[in-house]
């Protein structure tokens, strides 16, 4: 609400274009607004900045790439050892790739994530490389990886515009969105033994209208990230917002914000 009577105070004194080149100069570090994959706001958005969790993206995108959701995948030591936030899978017990994905990007699960690349590349290391491959061919020339998850490392950054392209890239399979679009989520070994329930972190799905993704993040050197994306009335609204200072207000004001202009534009 505050940057919507800034923008109205903005719109009467100075007029539309001043305006629209940054409504939200003080929301993040670096942040994309784009309607109907055409970009309306921007802020720095070819900054190289740590992207933390929004890495699990890129991490995604090479599994789903293999298109074997039922995969078996054991877990291996390695991934037990992740740090920051997990959720507690246990060494040697087996999952479906698909259910892995889903701690992924719900819970943002860093031993989760880790299992994926072990399943993938055999190690993390290997898997990276393919990260930084996958990236080169995407164009992605603002992005480098050090580790699948996005803890705070050297080489370790990605911009706005990239994460961008990235989540584009990530839309072209449909099936990501059943995932992210979910509050909560049970996922079970395959021996029926553990339970596992994912809680969605990102705080705008079965909050804001229209909502169905993608992706949260925070580390101390990354601040609080976001990838939101949401569809109202047949249009989509894309907010990347890096090292963000009030994450979820200003992203409910900035999706409102961005939808009430493709609504009054003719």
């Amino acid at each position: 609400m505050k940057y919507l009577i800034g923008l109205l105070l903005c719109l009467l004194f100075n007029g539309p274009a001043q305006a629209q080149s940054d409504p939200f100069p003080q929301v993040a570090d670096a942040y994309l607004v784009e309607v109907n994959g055409s970009a309306l706001w921007s802020k720095q958005s070819n900054q190289r900045l740590p992207p933390a969790s929004l890495t699990k993206l890129m991490t995604a995108l090479l599994v789903v790439e293999q298109d074997k959701p039922d995969d078996v995948v054991r877990i291996l030591p390695s991934a037990t050892h992740e740090t920051g936030s997990r959720i507690g899978l246990k060494a040697n017990e087996r999952f479906r790739l698909h259910d892995l994905l889903a701690a992924t990007l719900i819970a943002s699960a860093n031993d989760a994530c880790h299992a994926l690349a072990d399943h993938l590349a055999g190690n993390e290391i290997e898997f990276v490389t393919r990260m930084n491959r996958r990236a080169q061919e995407l164009d992605l020339h603002d992005s480098h990886f050090s580790n699948a998850c996005g803890h705070d490392a050297a080489g370790h950054y990605a911009s706005a515009n990239d994460i961008s392209r990235l989540a584009h890239t990530l839309l072209k399979h449909p099936s990501l969105l059943d995932i992210t679009s979910q509050e909560k989520l049970e996922i079970t070994t395959l021996d029926g033994r553990r339970h596992y329930t994912l809680k969605n972190k990102n705080a705008l799905i079965g909050r804001y209208e229209g909502a169905i993704g993608l992706k949260t993040g925070f580390t101390p050197n990354a601040g609080r990230c976001l990838v939101a994306y949401a569809q109202r009335g047949g249009n989509n609204v894309l907010l990347v917002m890096m090292h963000g200072k009030d994450r979820w207000w200003d992203a409910v004001d900035m999706l409102d914000l961005a939808f009430d202009h493709v609504r009054n534009t003719p």
